[in-house]
């Protein structure tokens, strides 16, 4: 979640007209695909709430990742 934080501050996320895309995400990506990885190796072989739960963890690291993306390619 903290690439994402970040993400949105290069945008310049707290003042709505100044919203822009910025070179400099694109390093970003990386950072969030090893936190969806470090999420990864807590999955086990066999299905409990546990399990559920970091799926659960998975799905919204994939939504980050997405929006860290689109906010790069944002004009």
């Amino acid at each position: 979640m903290l690439g994402f934080a970040a993400s949105l501050r290069l945008a310049g996320f707290p003042d709505i007209n100044a919203l822009h895309g910025s070179a400099w995400q694109i390093a970003l990506v990386p950072v969030v695909c090893w936190g969806m990885i470090d999420t990864a190796r807590c999955l086990g072989r066999r299905w409990s709430l546990y399990h559920a739960g970091v799926l659960i963890l998975l799905y919204s690291e994939l939504m980050v990742l997405a929006l860290t993306v689109f906010l790069c390619l944002y004009p």
